[in-house]
């Protein structure tokens, strides 16, 4: 985290105390913030209009559709990752650009995508010849992901498309070998994603590679596609560096700039409220069970790895009393991290999580049978209006008939 942003996630606040904002609503329960959304949307299309780039919403960041409308004025589109997320972008963001890409589609899904989706790009030239010239006689504009082989991931392996071996985008040696003559007529666009929370100059470095790499076909293309991964509306994040990557591209390549970033949309915009229920200790060790689980309700904690923020919490051993923070399902790794407070935690005592609208509500599950949050809005006059909420029907019916 950079300097500066120890407070971020917390900071649409206002200096409000989410202990009594929250106190009313059952926990555990997940809180979108209406003004933060619409403050990154703000520097979003500014950016946007300093430049000409393209912004769209990738769904699989951020899919609370009650929250499309507020959104909408601020981008040109969405980004979906198959099917259903082409779907929803095409019924709630009516209007706007719809794009996807999958890595690899099924032929009983691909009717149904042309009926939703305004760009298509595929991850291979076998897809591409497999799909391509049906897309193209839809009127789809066509895409292929590249793979520029350039990793600038630290410590995120599991989110570095650019490994080695990636089953994500088509190398240069790949393309040589594939692409004939008539697949490299039917595309309109290159697509690369190769960014994780990352700063701009990643992102130069990225496209300093896409140069080398692809620079000598860009020049037949229509638009290109830097993917995801840009944390534009993070504390510190340079912009005019990324301002400058894009009217090189613009200029050098004489190309249409499309970004799709999740997280930047919504970052530092949600809250997850949890309550604890009980407090054992096992050795030096003392433990705070919450009614919330990070395999199910925070999977990135886990999956990441990542250590969340916690209101008016310090590291471990930072404040008077350290406690290891868990959930309440089977699974011995089900830990949020370790942190420090300034008073000893009480049965419960209600405890906010920031920075909780991406990659929660559209990533967690019901393993252990654990119900899903409810979802909130915080709107910008302070109400708190409930979106939806989650019980027993919703955990049954994945799994089997719904009677």
């Amino acid at each position: 985290m950079a300097a500066g942003e120890t407070r971020a996630p917390f900071a649409a606040l206002c200096g409000k105390d989410p202990e009594k904002l929250f106190a009313e609503i059952p926990t555990p329960a997940y809180i979108i913030d209406e003004a933060q959304l619409r403050r990154n949307g703000e520097i979003i299309s500014d950016t946007a209009q300093r430049t000409g780039a393209k912004f769209l919403l990738a769904q699989k960041a951020f899919s609370n559709y009650d929250l499309y409308s507020l959104l909408a004025p601020y981008l040109t589109g969405t980004e979906a990752s198959g099917l259903f997320e082409a779907r929803l972008g095409a019924e709630e963001m009516k209007g706007k650009e719809i794009h996807v890409f999958c890595a690899a589609y099924r032929e009983r899904d691909f009717d149904e995508i042309l009926r939703y989706a305004d760009h298509i790009v595929f991850n291979s030239p076998h897809q591409l010849k497999k799909f391509g010239a049906l897309a193209k006689r839809f009127g789809k504009s066509v895409g292929l992901r590249v793979n520029p082989e350039c990793s600038t991931q630290n410590g995120h392996e599991i989110y570095d498309p650019c490994a080695p071996g990636s089953r994500l985008g088509t190398t240069r040696e790949q393309w040589d070998a594939l692409m004939t003559e008539d697949l490299c007529a039917i595309l309109d666009g290159i697509h690369f994603h190769t960014l994780c929370e990352q700063d701009s100059d990643a992102l130069e470095t990225t496209l300093s590679a896409v140069d080398k790499k692809f620079g000598d076909l860009l020049p037949r293309i229509k638009w290109l596609n830097f993917g995801g991964g840009h944390h534009i509306t993070r504390i510190g994040y340079d912009i005019q560096r990324f301002e400058r990557c894009v009217r090189y591209v613009q200029e050098k390549w004489d190309v249409e700039v499309y970004l799709e970033p999740g997280e930047a949309w919504a970052l530092n915009a949600g809250y997850l409220v949890t309550s604890v229920l009980d407090l054992p200790k096992n050795g030096s060790t003392q433990t705070a069970i919450l009614d919330m689980s990070a395999a199910c309700h925070t999977p990135d904690v886990i999956e990441m790895p990542y250590r969340p923020m916690l209101y008016g919490a310090g590291e471990a051993a930072e404040k008077a009393f350290t406690y290891r923070l868990g959930g309440p399902t089977c699974l011995s790794g089900d830990v949020i991290g370790d942190y420090s407070f300034d008073e000893p935690l009480t049965e419960h005592q209600r405890l906010t999580f920031g920075d909780m609208a991406i990659y929660t509500t559209c990533k967690n599950n019901t393993f252990n049978g654990m119900p899903l949050p409810d979802i909130w809005l915080l709107c910008e006059t302070g109400e708190l209006k409930k979106l939806t909420d989650f019980g027993y029907p919703d955990f049954k019916t994945r799994l089997g008939s719904k009677r």
